[in-house]
């Protein structure tokens, strides 16, 4: 039975819009928990296995099986306060249109996504009606209706103008259900930019078979993984954003007044983080080598080199980064270590 809004303080209705790694993960553990969820994907497969068995959870963290009511954007019907964006970057922009009769007048997306989806979303529905999250767990869908959750991250959620309100205070209540270690920030875009330089080094990664762990402990390739990370940092910089830290990724080392030893001391945490995880490899390492699918590499750095060129800032390792993801997405070159060579020019 779905708990009362009256008794928890959570949003009374969720639609998650999305159900894959991301949107599949946070829906099951919620509605486990009583709230009322409902999802929506565009994968009729998938959308017709939880419909027969349930979203199957599986990995060191959770192993359970959860019914949802499950649709596909042709079918679903209905208005929601609350809807949680959970799709790839590259398709944010469609997704919240086509989402916009879901949602109600004074409704809100909140978008678990990674890059900066916030600024897509605001523009088709509104800054008011925009909310902005940060996310750093790991999960994989491994087939229609099982998602692997393998590894706990940082959850975090904040107005995008730094507000605190009473929306954002039942968002994180709901989002306690699946992470308890969620918070609530003043400076959501500093997390979401700290996520960027930390995501540059995941992209970079997946230039490569190598996993996570053993790309970002690999010494030689480190000083052309700092650049990247440092360029994205100046760019938040130009922007007067202070970026936020989590799971080992600091952003002060890859600052312009960070050490070696601070550089070192980072990565050597990240990689204790990503060992306490069973996700491998990224993502997007999954999108190319399992899916061989387009990545979200444009959609998240189209705003970052956009910005640096109206700063004026040389970003050409992250240009690079670019380039080289293009050609392996497309086939055109092979995931390979040597492409950490090329990307440090």
């Amino acid at each position: 039975m779905a708990l009362s809004t009256e008794k928890t303080g959570v949003p009374d209705r969720i639609l998650v819009w999305g159900a894959g790694a991301i949107g599949g993960t946070v829906a099951a553990c919620l509605a486990r928990a009583g709230l009322d969820m409902t999802v929506v994907d565009a994968n009729a497969a998938h959308v017709r296995a939880i419909r027969e068995r349930g979203l199957a959870i599986t990995g060191p963290i959770e192993t359970f099986t959860q019914p949802l009511p499950a649709f596909t954007p042709a079918d679903v019907a209905g208005v929601w306060n609350t809807i949680f964006l959970c799709v790839k970057a590259l398709d944010t922009e469609a997704a919240a249109r086509q989402l916009l009769p879901q949602l109600a007048r004074e409704g809100v997306i909140v978008s678990l996504q990674n890059g900066f989806n916030e600024l897509a979303i605001a523009e088709t529905v509104g800054r008011e009606r925009t909310m902005g999250a940060f996310i750093n767990f790991g999960a994989d869908v491994l087939e229609p209706g099982v998602v692997h959750f393998a590894g706990r991250g940082a959850v975090v959620l904040g107005e995008l103008d730094g507000s605190q309100t009473d929306r954002l205070a039942r968002v994180h209540r709901a989002l306690l259900h699946f992470e308890p270690a969620a918070i609530t920030t003043d400076n959501i875009w500093g997390y979401l930019w700290g996520k960027m330089g930390y995501g540059a080094l995941l992209f970079a990664s997946a230039l490569t078979p190598a996993s996570i762990v053993d790309v970002l402990d690999n010494r030689e390739a480190r000083p052309a993984l700092t650049a990247l990370a440092r360029e994205v940092m100046a760019v938040a910089a130009a922007e007067r954003v202070t970026p936020m830290g989590f799971n080992g990724y600091d952003p002060a080392a890859f600052g312009p007044d960070g050490t070696a030893a601070a550089v070192d001391a980072s990565f050597d945490a990240m990689v204790a983080f990503n060992r306490r995880s069973a996700k491998t490899h990224t993502g997007v390492w999954r999108d190319i080598a399992v899916h061989h699918r387009k990545t979200e590499c444009d959609a998240q750095f189209a705003p970052i080199l956009k910005l640096a060129r109206r700063s004026g800032i040389a970003i050409p390792h992250v240009e690079r980064l670019v380039m080289l993801m293009r050609q392996v997405e497309s086939g055109a070159r092979p995931q390979a270590l040597d492409n950490l060579s090329l990307l440090a020019g």
